[in-house]
């Protein structure tokens, strides 16, 4: 099956958010059991609600699309005979899910071809489900839907910076470009986690730039972010089509100012 009907694939992402959100949501400050993903130094949280959650996810997407692939955080990739492929991250913001904050979230891209074409970003404990793709953006909660759009009109002395952690960026080069916008921007903002980009979307944020991350991280939010108008990229200007250093902007003229800023 080469060929996904956009109003089928809409429904079944927020199918997916809610057999996601029942096993997340009942885990949820209740003390679940942590395992660390690094050997040694380091600390990379994994509980059994991201195994229980992508598992469940990866059931229902075989049993809809037998055809797509699937690559998820906990379980890596599972090939399949058609162009389109889910990418899942079951709990982006582990972090933020272990210490009882709600600012974690169920992030489900479908691919073609590895390109980004529809993103969601659930968070089910406050009621919040973003959605993009085919040119549509929209926040989904239990009293409504809302169409999303970037602010426009912001300059970069006037814009709203949100990244995940300072710690993201490696010491030197890297952590002094994102410094170099960070002192540009009226506001930053740290512990967004996936937030960050939807709120982008939402017209509340006008920049979000981050390293260090997996193509699970990012490839939901483009949908989201360029339906609702604003632009990501890699630090290079380049469309993400892997992990690694992304940069969302509220509009191209912001896109670009920050662009600059990274390489003077």
């Amino acid at each position: 099956m080469n060929n996904v009907a956009p109003d089928q694939i809409w429904l079944f992402l927020r199918e997916l958010a809610n057999i996601a959100a029942q096993e997340t949501l009942p885990r949820f400050r209740l003390g679940c059991e942590i395992q660390n993903k690094i050997e040694g130094k380091g600390f990379d949280p994994v509980t059994e609600a991201d195994r229980q959650a992508e598992h469940a996810l990866r059931q229902a997407i075989k049993e809809r699309f037998p055809s797509h692939g699937i690559v998820g955080e906990e379980f890596g990739e599972t090939r399949g005979a058609s162009d389109w492929c889910w990418i899942l991250d079951p709990i982006d913001g582990t972090r933020s899910y272990i210490s009882g904050m709600p600012t974690w979230g169920t992030l489900i891209g479908l691919l073609k071809d590895n390109v980004p074409m529809y993103g969601m970003m659930s968070q089910p404990f406050v009621g919040d489900c973003f959605l993009g793709g085919n040119g549509l953006a929209q926040l989904v909660r239990p009293e409504g839907v809302t169409d999303l759009k970037s602010r426009g009109g912001v300059t970069i002395d006037e814009a709203t910076l949100f990244s995940t952690t300072p710690e993201m960026f490696v010491l030197g080069d890297e952590l002094d470009s994102f410094q170099r916008v960070s002192q540009k921007t009226k506001l930053t903002r740290f512990g967004a986690d996936c937030y960050g980009y939807c709120l982008l979307a939402a017209g509340f944020v006008d920049l979000v730039l981050e390293a260090n991350l997996g193509y699970y991280d990012i490839a939901p939010m483009i949908p989201i972010v360029e339906a609702s108008g604003g632009v990501v990229s890699d630090w290079e200007g380049r469309p993400l089509r892997a992990g690694g250093r992304a940069l969302a902007a509220a509009t191209a003229e912001l896109h670009n100012s920050v662009l600059n800023l990274l390489h003077s």
